[in-house]
């Protein structure tokens, strides 16, 4: 029996839930940035663009070294991949338009959040509350087909154009969190009440 519970309840999802809690108050934390500080000083509205998929990028490598590694992980060594060469396009964007910059993030959204839907649709099986992250991948996706259509028009996009997007993906890492808590406290009082 106690085989059983061990292989039902492994450590990895506390990792995960600190994992959760971290990416969530991060993405707050950028978002009021950039609808404070982003929006009226286009210096730091550039370098926080430039960190936007620079962390992603750390914290997937994160992740994947605390689940097997990266070879164990390919969804999440690609979407590290894509990360870091999002980092230097988006830095090369700059130079040219917020449009291109636009079109940058839309690419990225597409190809993160069709790696971090495999992500979510990998580890549901090993730990449940994946759905968020599923729904967050595939939102993901959506939402960057229509930065690379709002990049084509005439508009002037800028940080505020991503904020939502951030908004969304810690909105859905907190949902995440909190749905891996409740669940380990579920357990536990199960575990108590036996």
């Amino acid at each position: 029996m106690q085989q059983r519970q061990t292989v039902s309840t492994p450590p990895a999802p506390s990792w995960l839930k600190g994992y959760y809690y971290v990416r969530a108050a991060f993405s707050v934390t950028w978002v009021g940035l950039a609808f404070t500080l982003g929006r009226s000083v286009p210096q730091i509205a550039a370098v926080m663009l430039i960190i936007y998929p620079a962390w992603d990028a750390a914290a997937n490598y994160v992740d994947a070294a605390s689940n097997g590694g990266l070879a164990r992980n390919r969804s999440q060594a690609l979407n590290l991949a894509v990360s870091v060469l999002t980092t230097l396009c988006v830095a090369v964007a700059l130079t040219q338009s917020m449009n291109a910059v636009l079109a940058v993030f839309g690419v990225w959204a597409v190809l993160s959040g069709v790696f971090q839907l495999a992500t979510g649709i990998r580890r549901w099986k090993s730990y449940g509350a994946q759905w968020a992250m599923i729904l967050s991948g595939a939102q993901s996706a959506l939402a960057g087909v229509v930065f690379v259509h709002a990049a084509r028009g005439t508009g002037m996009p800028s940080i505020l154009d991503v904020a939502p997007y951030a908004a969304f993906g810690g909105f859905y890492f907190l949902v995440s969190a909190i749905w891996l808590t409740v669940t380990d406290m579920r357990r536990g009082s199960m575990r108590t009440a036996a």
